[in-house]
């Protein structure tokens, strides 16, 4: 009774889709029949903190065709019940929420896809670009992707004035308009007066003041570059991600691959923490294993 109590709910007063609604039912029918079935006489008003986590440790051991249930089924099935068991406070149903304290399984972070550097040494010094303005500029947009680790709006909004050919470096403007210097080497220098040179005699008159133009001398769009990073990644790669941020990936993959610090890769992605950098400690260290499993004799 309860439980239709509460899809009703759902239905007439929060205006849930019928399929949203359908999902909460299940959820909580299933939770139903797992207390009933070790006490006929437990109800709704009677469930504690502990049958919950039960049961989370039910569904995180049940194997469904061969997989046991990930971490995100399981915590969309607890934020069912949660959102039951508010409803069920506020109606005066119960006079305990038996979820305050329960916490979902955590979700393992999938390891970011990055390209080695064999497979970007291919395709930069390679003969995989036309020699003609447009090959050059995205020959050129995949080595500042590569070289620097920006990100694809860092890029698109890089004007020339951004660029220190004295100082060897490139000031980017992050998230949340906050600006950072990236550094950058000899070969980036060349490869980018080499790409300005062919730009400037191929579009005398410009309509901005971009670093990276179209054809017709306006600034560089998100879809435009995407596509044309992730054409030319085929090139060398059958990974299911070919995109900008799949070269950040790469980037901090082979700063920390050659033993860079992982403050100073923080800094230059523009993190604001060290958490979000950390992911790529990960990356490495697979990669270890990997090569430690292939040379060792008893690995």
């Amino acid at each position: 009774m309860l439980i239709d109590l509460f899809l009703d709910y759902l239905r007439t007063e929060r205006n849930y889709s019928n399929r949203t609604i359908m999902g909460y039912g299940m959820d909580l029918k299933e939770f139903e029949a797992f207390f009933v079935e070790i006490d006929e006489k437990q109800r709704w008003e009677t469930v504690d903190g502990d049958l919950v986590r039960q049961w989370v440790m039910h569904l995180m051991d049940t194997v469904n065709g061969g997989l046991k249930m990930q971490p995100s089924s399981v915590n969309r099935k607890l934020s069912s019940l949660r959102s039951f068991y508010r409803f069920l406070l506020i109606r005066g149903y119960v006079k305990v929420n038996p979820m305050l304290r329960i916490k979902g399984p955590k979700r393992k972070k999938a390891l970011p896809f990055f390209l080695r550097e064999s497979e970007m040494d291919r395709l930069l010094d390679g003969e995989m670009f036309d020699d003609d303005f447009c090959g050059r500029r995205d020959r050129m947009i995949l080595e500042m992707f590569y070289s620097t680790g920006m990100r694809l709006s860092e890029l698109i909004g890089l004007d020339d004035v951004d660029i220190d050919f004295s100082a060897l470096c490139i000031k980017v403007t992050g998230k949340r308009d906050k600006q950072r210097l990236i550094p950058f080497g000899d070969e980036l220098k060349e490869a980018l007066l080499a790409y300005i040179k062919i730009r400037n005699e191929e579009l005398p008159v410009r309509l901005s003041n971009a670093l990276f133009v179209r054809k017709n001398g306006e600034r560089m769009y998100s879809g435009l570059v995407y596509n044309l990073v992730r054409r030319n990644l085929s090139k060398v790669t059958t990974l299911r991600k070919r995109s900008p941020h799949v070269l950040r990936h790469t980037f901090a993959t082979s700063m920390l691959n050659h033993s860079a610090e992982l403050e100073s890769v923080k800094e230059l992605l523009g993190h604001s923490s060290l958490a979000a950098t950390e992911i790529y400690t990960h990356t490495t260290f697979e990669e270890l294993k990997q090569i430690y499993k292939q040379a060792h004799p008893r690995a």
